[in-house]
């Protein structure tokens, strides 16, 4: 048993189709396949169930699967214990951030991290909460940053800071009259939400319950970006997270923004990695660049 038909049937577990795995482990088709056919021969056991149009794993391949992964993150935290151990701060760090945070979040904070940690390459990915917890528990990450809350298990948190939303309305809509926004103005509202997937979403509907507010049922966004020109177009009204509408975002013609009254509806952004992380000292160091934005930036009345 060696490490490259772990991995090979890893990949192959998580994609469930032996080309679409070659190709992520850059061999052939052929190579992969022998590779496999091995382990299942050294175990003595059927790991996979092939057909033409598709491939299933048998029972013993989805717990082998499992253990496998484990075994490789394992190899790859020897990995990074040896290369951390004199350099922590050097080297790649992939970090998973959702598409509701990262473009407007990053600008705020890659500078600071490049000039305390100018040895560090970032590796990103960008994706929705739920892709980026499964890449970071099978080891393709190495941390994230989430909107909480997140299943905790095996999974360390680091909260980083609260950001506020806000209403983002048409210009010319009875609410933008106002200075502020109380939850209570928003009763019977529809608001415009993202699809399915996004934490935004969740963190929406829960302000909508709150609110007596609810979702126009035949649009659903699949960004931040059409949300917030839906609006312009005076589709209806939608709530945003304070830091998509800073600078360096640029102001949109026909948008309106508007602070909620009192204590306003916002969500819990942290860093979360895996506990069993040799990463772990570096990640609770690397997490107080983030708490060290201006607080200019999560603050209404700067809209």
């Amino acid at each position: 048993m060696n490490l490259r038909a772990l991995q090979y049937f890893v990949t192959l577990a998580d994609l469930k189709h032996f080309s679409k795995a070659a190709d992520a482990c850059f061999v052939s088709q052929p190579t992969l396949s022998t590779q496999i056919k091995k382990l299942e021969e050294e175990l003595g056991v059927q790991l996979v169930e092939r057909s033409p149009k598709n491939i299933m794993l048998t029972t013993t391949g989805e717990e082998i699967a499992r253990r496998a992964q484990q075994v490789l993150n394992d190899v790859e935290q020897i990995r990074v214990v040896a290369r951390r151990s004199t350099k922590p701060a050097e080297g790649t760090l992939r970090l998973g951030l959702f598409p509701t945070l990262a473009p407007y979040l990053l600008p705020h904070v890659v500078p600071q991290i490049r000039a305390r940690y100018p040895n560090l390459h970032l590796q990103l990915a960008e994706e929705k909460t739920e892709d980026i917890i499964r890449l970071l528990q099978r080891g393709s990450l190495d941390a994230a940053l989430l909107a909480l809350p997140v299943p905790e298990d095996g999974l360390e948190v680091e909260v980083l800071f609260k950001e506020p939303f806000v209403v983002a309305l048409p210009e010319h809509h009875a609410l933008a009259a106002r200075e502020n926004i109380g939850l209570g103005d928003l009763v019977g509202t529809e608001l415009l939400l993202l699809e399915e997937g996004h934490c935004l979403r969740d963190h929406a509907l829960e302000v909508c319950a709150l609110a007596g507010a609810h979702e126009r049922v035949d649009f659903h966004a699949t960004s931040m970006e059409t949300l917030r020109q839906m609006v312009a177009a005076d589709v209806g009204i939608t709530l945003m997270p304070l830091l998509a509408v800073k600078p360096p975002i640029a102001k949109t013609e026909n948008l309106a923004i508007r602070p909620f009254t009192g204590k306003a509806p916002s969500r819990t952004i942290a860093l979360v990695w895996r506990s069993s992380s040799a990463l772990g000292p570096f990640l609770r160091e690397l997490s107080q660049v983030f708490r060290e934005m201006p607080d200019s930036l999560l603050e209404l009345n700067e809209t």
